[in-house]
């Protein structure tokens, strides 16, 4: 008689469940927006409940990952008024609207925030 690992029974699903969460954080580490030497977790559960007369085991395995979240993404804004009074927030950008950078290109006008003045 073959022995084998708790992890091949259920026809192989539980060892599969445990791979498909391991693929899931191998993505996280390689995302270039997550802090590259935080710690991951897979956590595999297995949960044991056996019958009355002790001569089954029903097993319910979960595989769970624990991931980084991504890195905040960051901008500033100016707020000001135009001619008629009316406030105006636009996103700072890091050149002079117009202005051509080292590569040739040209810095966009800034994003005005629809800013909506409550009562």
């Amino acid at each position: 008689m073959e022995k084998c690992s708790v992890m091949q029974m259920a026809m192989g699903a539980i060892e599969e469940r445990v791979d498909y969460e391991m693929s899931r954080v191998v993505d996280n580490i390689l995302d270039p927006n997550t802090k590259p030497d935080a710690k991951r977790k897979v956590t595999i559960t297995l949960e044991l409940t056996p019958n009355i007369d002790r001569t089954q085991i029903r097993v319910s395995a979960t595989a769970k990952s624990t991931l980084v979240a991504t890195a905040p993404v960051e901008t500033a804004l100016r707020i000001g008024t135009s001619r008629d009074g009316e406030i105006i927030i636009r996103e700072i950008g890091g050149q002079i609207p117009g202005q051509m950078d080292m590569s040739g290109g040209e810095q966009e006008q800034p994003k005005i925030l629809n800013f909506v003045k409550q009562a």
